[in-house]
């Protein structure tokens, strides 16, 4: 840090007070430059941050979006696809400390402007594998391939099939293992997302802080809430932008959509998902470009001059040990750098332990840490798999999935947000309301979740694998109970996953494990007859079946409707103490400290809940799987279909679990806060007025030196709260 010897002068009129700038030695005529910059105030550094957290924001919910589709491109299971969304955070990992804690000594708004186009890269990177990994092949019935032979679904004997028919399509097969066996190029998806966490690391802390740094301090949780809030709508046009992408075939203007087999309803259905990429690449580029030309410092608001004796901190923050300010070793290290004789960068190197000790011996800032970081977890882990239990449990498309998430959650925790910011600001909430303000939109919000158990589905009825083939229970071991008396005459395979819906409402793996031994028509418009197990069916009339499964129970919908009511209004309670949360972090810290802590939050949130709650959520949601799908080269798939019940209980009961240990955090914090002020300090609070410093008496030096106090750093000094 650059201190000069100036700084311990201050200079008072009638009506003004002439500031020393504590960041930099800038002398008068660079200062007025920087005011009559066009690009020198607050506002214009506000639009171009807020344009950058929609980029951002737009890219990383179209992943989420996508999530389902990549997991069925690339044959990947659950936990594997965690893997991939959680390498954003391993990205962020990489550069997070470096980019916080040194990046706010440097140029701010360029190093933003060169993580945006690292993030693009990262972006375009994703969709690179589409175009070198051949056409999407998926499970189907051989004769609605531009075959011009019936085949019966039902193989009683292998001469029934045309020989040259069975030699094309293990020719077919063969080509394409040779192919995939050397070839993972899901692992593009992977490096292309660490790319993007890469990129993305300088927003957040160096962001908010130059806001929190230049801005009005009144004004300042409102533009943090405006900076979120805008950026909310960059994943309502991420999920917006899956929904259409969703409906489009993976390998639209390279096939003929005429031959696909299967439609946007059927589990093996991919969308373009590899456009979307490419749009939110362009968009992070435009993105990056005003910040090189923003300026390092801007002018400090008048009301910021002295913040040391009207900034919140004081109320908070106690000093110890004033009188050894510093060892005669940091003397001696200070006075060289204010003369310009030692490198800033090896003073920032000397400064870091201190620094973290800092951080690490608030308690405050570690319990807000340990909550902050279970909470994530809950709220991660149920983002990332959301449009996979709502297609699963409801029976939805990944088009219709995309859209509601967008077009009705997302603006709810936007304004969810806002609100947060704007309750701040009219009501002059200080550190304690804050705190009491995030406890409770976290208790409402998970305790509006549990009613969501019982807003589920049951499961379809599915031969075999939910139900037995005369309509009762099925057998423990699913896959014997694939094989009945009914198609035990068939040449069927247990690996397939080509469902029809007969006529009593049942769904069947294949027309093959259904007893088809007819079928009229091509495509998606084939009909099976003559399905022995349809017509064992106790309450089959007829035994006929078409391509495609069976939609879920009259109930569903109905169901369907109540959880999303109530998944609105979870959202925008959660969402309310997300600004309330980040004054919190901020008030309770040193100033010079906030990049810092910022940083360490961020890396923390990073490795502890962005990583791994991908991961483990996907494994445990792999466990509910009932039919897994089977690679073209043998090896387990994506999973094609999901016990609805315990998807539902694992699901919601692990985000539950998780949101109920975070609350006991946030009370701790609040107990601490309590403890820690005064009676007169939460009356002045509420009465959005400024507090003195809650600090013991101080030596007859250090009287009227409030200014000194608060600008001067000494590494030894301990912020308790």
């Amino acid at each position: 840090m650059e201190i000069s010897s100036k700084e311990h002068t201050h200079f008072f009129s009638n009506n003004t007070v002439v500031p020393m700038d504590r960041s930099s030695f800038k002398s008068e005529s660079s200062a007025s430059k920087d005011k009559q910059s066009c690009c020198g105030g607050i506002k214009i550094f506000l639009g171009a941050l807020s344009f950058v957290y929609f980029a951002k924001a737009l890219s990383g919910s179209y992943l989420k979006s996508t999530i389902t589709q990549i997991e069925r491109r690339f044959d990947l299971p659950s936990s594997l696809v965690g893997v991939i969304d959680g390498s954003f955070e391993i990205g962020n990992l990489l550069i997070i400390i470096l980019v916080s804690y040194f990046g706010a000594k440097l140029h701010r708004p360029r190093i933003i402007g060169a993580g945006c186009l690292i993030m693009s890269a990262g972006t375009f990177l994703i969709a690179v594998p589409q175009f070198f990994m051949g056409r999407y092949r998926y499970e189907s019935f051989p004769s609605t391939i531009n075959s011009t032979v019936s085949l019966s679904p039902c193989l009683q004997e292998k001469s029934q099939t045309p020989l040259s028919a069975l030699e094309k399509s293990q020719a077919k097969i063969n080509a394409g293992c040779e192919k995939e066996a050397g070839s993972s190029m899901w692992i593009y998806v992977l490096l292309g997302n660490l790319l993007r966490g890469i990129g993305e690391t300088p927003i957040q802390p160096l962001g908010i802080t130059y806001i929190d740094d230049y801005a009005i301090e009144e004004n300042a949780a409102l533009y943090i809430g405006c900076v979120q809030t805008v950026a909310i709508v960059g994943p309502i046009f991420g999920f917006l932008l899956g929904s259409l992408c969703a409906k489009l075939y993976v390998d639209i203007g390279f096939v003929d959509l005429d031959s696909v087999t299967i439609s946007p309803k059927d589990v093996q259905w991919v969308g373009a998902w590899w456009l979307g990429y490419l749009i939110a690449g362009v968009i992070s580029v435009l993105a990056g470009i005003p910040f090189w030309f923003l300026p390092k410092h801007l002018p400090t608001p008048d009301s910021r001059k002295d913040s040391s004796t009207s900034s919140e901190h004081s109320k908070f923050i106690i000093e110890e040990n004033r009188d050894q300010r510093t060892s005669y070793w940091q003397q001696a290290k200070l006075a060289e750098m204010a003369k310009g004789k030692a490198p800033e960068f090896s003073s920032l190197l000397l400064n870091f332990l201190p620094s973290l000790k800092n951080l690490f011996g608030n308690p405050v800032y570690i319990l807000y840490l340990c909550a902050s970081i279970i909470q994530f977890n809950s709220l991660i882990g149920m983002v990332t798999y959301k449009p996979k239990y709502i297609e699963q449990q409801y029976g939805q498309t990944s088009s219709k999935t995309n859209f509601v998430i967008g077009l009705i959650n997302i603006p709810a925790v936007a304004f969810g947000i806002f609100s947060g910011g704007l309750i701040m600001k009219r009501f002059g909430i200080g550190v304690l309301g804050a705190a009491k303000l995030s406890l409770g939109s976290s208790f409402f919000g998970y305790l509006l979740l549990l009613s969501l158990f019982a807003m589920g589905c049951e499961n379809s009825d599915v031969a075999g694998l939910t139900v037995s083939y005369h309509g009762t229970a099925p057998m423990p071991d699913y896959q014997e109970a694939l094989f009945s008396e009914c198609n035990s005459g068939c040449w069927c395979s247990e690996n397939d996953w080509d469902p029809i819906c007969g006529d009593n409402g049942v769904t069947y793996v294949s027309a093959c494990l259904a007893g088809c031994r007819a079928s009229n028509g091509s495509g998606k418009n084939t009909v099976f007859f003559n399905c022995s197990c349809v017509g064992t069916f106790e309450s089959s009339q007829s035994s006929s079946a078409v391509m495609g499964p069976c939609q879920k129970g009259n109930e569903c919908p109905k169901r369907f409707l109540y959880f999303l009511v109530i998944s609105v209004i979870t959202s925008y309670t959660l969402s309310v103490g997300g600004t309330p949360g980040y004054i919190l972090l901020l008030r309770c810290i040193k100033p010079h400290l906030k990049s810092f802590a910022l940083g360490i939050y961020t890396l923390a949130i990073r490795v502890l809940a962005g990583i791994p709650a991908p991961v483990y959520f996907g494994v445990a949601i792999d466990t509910t799987c009932l039919k897994w799908g089977s690679k073209r080269c043998g090896g387990r798939g994506a999973c094609r279909l999901y016990d609805s019940s315990a998807l539902r209980y694992v699901y919601l009961g692990l985000t539950l679990v998780l949101g109920t240990v975070s609350i006991f955090f946030s009370v701790a914090v609040l107990w601490v806060l309590r403890k820690r002020s005064s009676p007169q300090d939460e009356t002045l609070s509420a009465n959005g007025e400024r507090g003195a410093c809650g600090t013991k008496s101080r030596k007859d030096n250090f009287v009227n030196s409030d200014r000194l106090i608060q600008s001067t750093y000494w590494p030894e000094k301990e912020t308790r709260l």
